[in-house]
């Protein structure tokens, strides 16, 4: 069995990128390249294609693309573009096709001009020992805009805020590292189809 890196949503029906059979190794941060009968496109804030390796949300297109969501014209027009379904995900694709994916622009964290992927921080705390689940959220703040909250989730684990911190900073630029550590005693909110349920931390942050 092979496993590879694949790509896609409920809005593609299938997957829209999938990494060619020998390149994961190499290019393990990728989701690979797009299928023959899809279409990736990385937009920015004034819905123009960048270049490649530049960073934008990625516009999915292509046959396979629900043409809009079922009675919801005005979900419809906020969410498709010029023939294709923007996906509200943030990532490049460079002069080889591959296409990466950052994080999810509404879980991007703007702190004091400063943008922090939540994925990169997540994947820092997940690799302290005894954290079983973590999830990372901005918190408003009138000075900053946002500040760095982590929700972490280590039910065996002897650990406090100062050594998940002391870790993050060994790992991750210092405006990165969470200023606010929020241990539980229950795993972190999920939907029924296991999705991180962050908009349940943003109230509670």
């Amino acid at each position: 069995m092979t496993l590879v890196n694949c790509y896609g949503s409920t809005e593609s029906t299938s997957p829209a990128t999938v990494m060619p059979l020998g390149l994961s190794a190499i290019h393990n941060d990728s989701i690979g390249i797009t299928l023959p009968c899809a279409t990736i496109r990385i937009m920015n804030d004034q819905d123009h294609e960048v270049a490649p390796g530049e960073s934008g949300e990625l516009w999915i297109g292509g046959p396979m693309v629900v043409p809009g969501y079922w009675n919801n014209p005005e979900a419809t027009a906020k969410g498709f573009a010029d023939g294709c379904w923007r996906s509200g995900d943030l990532g490049s694709k460079d002069e080889l096709g591959l296409v990466r994916i950052f994080d999810r622009i509404k879980d991007m964290i703007n702190r004091g001009g400063y943008k922090i992927y939540s994925v990169e921080v997540e994947n820092a705390l997940m690799a302290l020992p005894g954290v079983v689940e973590a999830a990372v959220v901005g918190h408003p703040c009138p000075v900053l805009g946002e500040r760095v909250h982590a929700y972490v989730y280590a039910p065996k684990a002897s650990i406090d805020s100062a050594a998940v911190k002391a870790h993050c900073a060994a790992r991750l630029a210092d405006y990165k590292v969470p200023e606010q550590v929020i241990f539980t005693d229950q795993p972190l909110p999920r939907n029924p189809n296991g999705k991180l349920l962050k908009r349940s931390l943003r109230q509670t942050a």
